[in-house]
């Protein structure tokens, strides 16, 4: 038996997984090789490398199931043989897929704690393309598995940017509601039992809250109210950034598997798949030791001058993101998604990280930015920042080059404050419903540059951003100091839930004010799953630990609230129906190529010229028809409580979408849509909306 070997005992692996039994009586070690990273099984074994520049010994623990609390044996690193640079490598013959595995390190300890090396905790790997257990009570297993089984290249949907309607989603929180009545609740199977749903509501690409493997599960805190435990459910806290959340399993197959399947399918209804991926920061908060810390912290990690680790997310740990092993393991964890899971864009979390060196200064153009827009295998892929961080860093409008696109900030914050009836909103406003040139144009950047939304998961929901003017989130345990404080919100006269027929009437008309503001704006629209038939939160605006009713989908709002699903769903078609706004330049104001009038005019309520003054709330706005295959389009937005006469442009104008009528009269086909005279004047009811459409 080869020295530093244990004698080998049956590795038995939980669940459906096949067993593995050596045929021998000890396992063959020799040296590995640098590439690649990770536990990679071959026809004899599995090759396992891993870095560490600091590490001084390096063991490997093979385990016999997920609860197990020691190993069943151990395979320590020899440093001469079994290290190729900063890469500890073996073979280890006579292992197969399956196997389960952590590994120990040991190494310097310094004063000012650059290092965190404890030779007594087990290490999850980087790489691991699978984790069995719960990382933050000690308990989770690295599982080998083979890369990929060579599933079916399935035909990606391929949508077109100018085409792309976003639906901002959580696995768990879609289907865990009893309502949902899916057989898979909470997974990924139950995802594809609601590919109907999505395909009916009109969305090309669903954007999935994280579903890599996260590292803090139960929160310190409880609900003062009830007593209830407190978890992480958003999952914005990361620890393996190849493995998929077993808490999305169904058990029916791999977790890899069923995150394969339900990529497949939703590709096979022409519904893309991004991921909102967190690469700026781990779990592994304070000294909470998991993997990357235990490894090489001062690698991994930004470290201010005595050596702790800053936090510029407001959840802990900074990765490195620049430092070349880091942006490595990044661009290896992107091109897996890609090339192996088949997904089609990414969402990045506190972007602006990604942007900082080594130090936590923010870069004019952050290597790894580039390197992800430039890399062969993500060139197909869309990429979208969120284009700030908690260290101050701000950067909407200025994030990237154009391969990037970016959350539009701006468009969520002018577009609630012109519908709130802000003085001074109007300009903006006009700014951001058609294409924000003022943030992307001077750089080359275009409309689709811009990703719009009113709600994410991050806030208030749609019904709660009209019911609620101030946050409600006691139940999080920390005394509402958490979630963002100013929301431009409005509560349309009661704050909270109300049996108030007036205010509930004015409430539906304001969240289909909101809809038709982000479905006929130009950019890319994102709506936030359940605002299409009233899901609220009860004021939480930051529902990160809620498990439960609060952040779950409610279905029975679905049938509550059909009238306004009914709506987005229409208004979602009338985008679709108009081929302007899938639009890639901006208008100018001046007759394009295609026709004698100026492409696109902004009116007041009397027909003439707007005047951009911050008391005149009241906006018209026309769309000549040359831009838009011979339909010309006006919107008319009226904030303000009081009713208000608009003059139309003398053309044969047919009434769409009018949000201050009722059901079936709100929004209609253009064949069915009201006649309005040429030259009259227009009655706009309060608080609300009118989309018109005339042929040219």
């Amino acid at each position: 038996m080869l020295a530093g070997v244990s004698r080998p005992t049956r590795l038995i692996v939980p669940g459906n997984r096949k067993q593995f039994v050596p045929e021998s009586d000890s396992y063959i070690v020799r040296p590995g090789h640098a590439r690649p990273l990770g536990a990679t099984p071959d026809a004899t074994g599995v090759h396992f490398a891993i870095f560490s520049r600091h590490a001084t010994q390096v063991w490997l623990a093979l385990f016999d199931s997920a609860d197990a609390s020691e190993p069943s044996q151990e395979i320590s690193f020899d440093p001469i043989h079994h290290r190729i640079g900063d890469v500890w490598t073996v073979h280890v013959e006579g292992l197969a897929p399956g196997a389960l595995y952590l590994y120990r390190m040991a190494g310097p300890q310094t004063e000012e704690k650059r290092h965190r090396f404890d030779s007594a905790r087990y290490l999850i790997d980087p790489y691991a393309l699978e984790l069995l257990g719960d990382p933050s009570v000690g308990a989770a297993k690295c599982v080998v598995q083979a890369e990929g089984p060579g599933w079916a290249h399935n035909g990606r949907p391929r949508t077109p940017i100018g085409q792309t309607i976003i639906y901002e989603m959580h696995v768990k929180g879609t289907t865990a509601h009893a309502s949902s009545r899916a057989k898979a609740a909470g997974t990924f199977r139950g995802v594809i039992e609601k590919i109907p749903y999505l395909k009916e509501l009109g969305v090309t690409a669903v954007e999935l809250l994280p579903i890599y493997h996260c590292g803090e599960r139960v929160l310190p805190r409880k609900n003062p109210d009830t007593g209830e435990a407190l978890v992480n459910y958003w999952g914005y806290s990361p620890i393996a950034f190849f493995a998929p959340d077993q808490r999305f399993a169904s058990g029916s197959a791999p977790i890899i598997e069923e995150f394969r399947n339900m990529v497949s399918a939703l590709h096979a209804e022409g519904i893309e798949v991004y991921l909102d991926v967190v690469y700026n920061h781990t779990s592994e908060k304070d000294e909470a030791t998991q993997s990357f810390a235990g490894i090489d912290n001062s690698i991994y990690y930004i470290l201010d001058g005595q050596g702790k680790n800053r936090d510029l997310t407001g959840c802990g740990n900074t990765l490195n993101c620049n430092h070349p092993v880091v942006r490595d393991l990044i661009l290896e964890s992107l091109r897996y998604w890609v090339t192996q899971m088949h997904v089609d864009g990414f969402r990045f979390d506190l972007a602006s990280v990604l942007r900082r060196d080594r130090w936590g200064h923010v870069l004019p153009e952050g290597p790894l930015v580039e390197h992800i827009s430039e890399d062969p295998m993500l060139r197909d892929t869309k990429l979208i920042a969120e284009p700030w961080d908690l260290g101050g860093s701000y950067l909407v409008g200025a994030f990237g080059g154009e391969r990037w696109a970016e959350w539009n900030a701006q468009y969520r914050d002018d577009v609630r404050r012109f519908w709130r009836g802000d003085k001074g909103a109007k300009g903006n406003f006009a700014q951001r419903i058609t294409g924000s040139q003022d943030l992307y144009g001077d750089d080359g950047r275009t409309p689709l540059h811009s990703i719009n939304f009113i709600t994410a998961h991050d806030g208030f929901t749609l019904r709660d951003l009209v019911s609620y003017t101030s946050k409600q989130n006691l139940a999080n345990g920390e005394d509402n100091r958490d979630g963002l404080n100013e929301n431009f919100s409005m509560n349309c006269g009661v704050e909270g839930e109300t049996s108030d027929a007036k205010v509930n009437t004015l409430r539906l008309r304001m969240q289909k004010n909101f809809l038709a503001t982000l479905f006929t704006s130009f950019g890319v629209p994102m709506l936030l799953g359940g605002d299409e038939f009233g899901r609220t939160q009860r004021g939480n605006n930051n529902a990160y630990c809620q498990d439960n009713d609060i952040s779950w989908l409610d279905w029975g709002l679905l049938e509550r609230n059909s009238d306004l699903f009914a709506f987005c769903k229409g208004i979602i078609a009338f985008r679709k129906e108009n081929t302007v706004y899938e639009r890639a330049t901006y208008f100018t104001g001046k007759p394009s190529k295609k026709g004698k009038e100026p492409d696109l005019l902004w009116f007041d309520e009397e027909g003439k010229p707007q005047v951009w003054t911050p008391e005149d709330l009241p906006l018209g706005c026309y769309i000549n028809g040359t831009e838009n295959g011979g339909v010309a389009i006006y919107l008319l937005f009226n904030p303000s409580p009081e009713t208000v006469q608009f003059a139309l442009p003398k053309k044969k104008w047919r009434m769409r979408i009018d949000t201050s009528q009722p059901a079936g009269e709100d929004l209609v086909g253009a064949d069915q849509a009201q006649r309005v005279q040429a030259g009259n004047t227009l009655v706009a009811r309060p608080c609300s909306m009118m989309v018109l459409t005339a042929h040219s």
